[in-house]
């Protein structure tokens, strides 16, 4: 089964916000097999909205549409359904009384903008939204749904995962999907479309694979419909057990993970810690660690060595090796490493030392040359790296390839 999801808003098309509420929904769609062939964002105005949803119900018997039910003059989205499926709106007294309970609490009186929320669909099914006022309205029209919810990204999520994924499961005959995410890293995007061409051709007729690439990795999604999942996942596993022979020491996880997320699952295993010496990563690797709850059981601190000095003072690199090999060299991105380790007190540290861009760069260093190191009970080693020009991009990969040192040192 199929739906489509459309959003509405004009602080979307702007650039001024994001739209994280497609993905998150189709996501979740897809746990429950229904797949998502089209996602169109579309403005705050009545002709868009009549136009995209008359076109989008010929082609799928779903539709899920965010956006434009609050409770000023510029959401108009309530008011235009109603008339494109020939409804009256009415005041729902039950929705009115809790719109006005939730404003008491914070001493505020209902106004006329706040009146109009109550008012819904007299021939809609709602949806309870337990987290806001505005409602989630279900129209059928033709053996075909629309389903119209708050653009509100934790109401959304509250009412999909609180009512309205129950009431589509149990009014839609769904087929099983299974996805299956592997997570592969020192291979570009074409080599590895060419290493694993023999294999893809001879995949199950049902089997699609997509690559995924994003900076130092790609992602190979194996995904398949039908009728068992048992059967299905089965499949699925035969599939990256072959795969698993073709790329040996390139796969690193087997679940839609970041690379700081497989690191911690290593460190919790082995009761290990770690701290990080960033000077072009300027922190982030330290971020990436730190965004996962529980991280303070492994991650113990950082130093942001961004000018020499610190280097010299904090992480004790000897200041004759900066003044003859530079700060963006071997020899000082290892003695960073190894000064994080004692400083921190960690059983592992990494480093990195190098020039972001996009400027900074000479003949001998262009902008993208960075150095990256692990140090631990081994000793230390480290890697040269010649990036990109982009310093966004420079950033990740270098903290991407030092935290994959670590993980394959781990994973010894």
């Amino acid at each position: 089964m199929q739906a489509e999801i459309i959003t509405i808003g004009d602080e979307i098309l702007i650039g001024q916000i994001v739209d994280t509420n497609s993905a998150w929904m189709a996501k979740e769609l897809n746990k429950y097999g229904i797949g998502v062939s089209k996602i169109t964002s579309i403005s705050d105005e009545a002709d868009d909205i009549v136009t995209t949803i008359e076109a989008a119900m010929k082609r799928a018997p779903l539709v899920l549409m965010t956006g434009g039910l609050g409770p000023t003059n510029d959401d108009i989205t309530k008011k235009t359904l109603s008339d494109y499926f020939g409804m009256k709106l009415i005041q729902d007294d039950e929705l009115y009384q809790k719109i006005q309970d939730r404003l008491a609490k914070y001493g505020i009186s209902m106004n006329p903008f706040n009146q109009e929320q109550a008012l819904i669909p007299d021939g809609a099914r709602i949806i309870p939204n337990n987290f806001g006022s505005a409602p989630c309205m279900w129209f059928e029209k033709n053996k075909r749904v629309l389903v119209s919810m708050p653009g509100v990204p934790f109401e959304m999520k509250g009412i999909m995962q609180n009512g309205l994924i129950s009431a589509i499961t149990e009014h839609f005959e769904t087929s099983e999907i299974v996805h299956k995410t592997i997570m592969t890293d020192g291979i570009g995007e074409s080599v590895l479309a060419e290493m694993l061409s023999d294999w893809e051709e001879n995949l199950p007729l049902n089997m699609k694979l997509a690559y995924l690439p994003s900076p130092g990795k790609v992602r190979l999604r194996l995904s398949i419909t039908g009728e068992s999942k048992p059967a299905l996942e089965k499949m699925v596993d035969e599939e990256v057990e072959k795969l698993k022979k073709i790329l040996p020491d390139n796969i690193f996880a087997y679940d839609d993970i970041a690379i700081e997320e497989r690191i911690a699952e290593l460190l919790l295993e082995k009761g290990k810690t770690l701290g990080t010496a960033e000077s072009c990563t300027g922190g982030y690797i330290a971020h990436l660690i730190t965004s996962h709850a529980g991280s303070s059981a492994y991650f113990k601190g950082s130093v942001v060595s961004y000018s020499n000095e610190i280097k010299e003072k904090v992480l004790g690199v000897n200041s004759k090796d900066l003044e003859k090999f530079g700060a963006v060299s071997q020899e000082v991105v290892e003695q960073m490493a190894l000064g994080a380790r004692k400083v921190l007190n960690t059983d592992y540290a990494v480093a990195t030392s190098g020039i972001a861009g996009p400027d900074g760069g000479t003949d001998e260093k262009p902008v993208g040359t960075v150095w990256i190191a692990l140090a631990g009970d081994f000793g230390v080693q480290s890697e040269k790296l010649e990036l990109y020009k982009v310093r966004e991009r420079n950033i990740k990969v270098s903290a991407f390839k030092v935290l994959n040192l670590l993980r394959k040192e781990l994973e010894k």
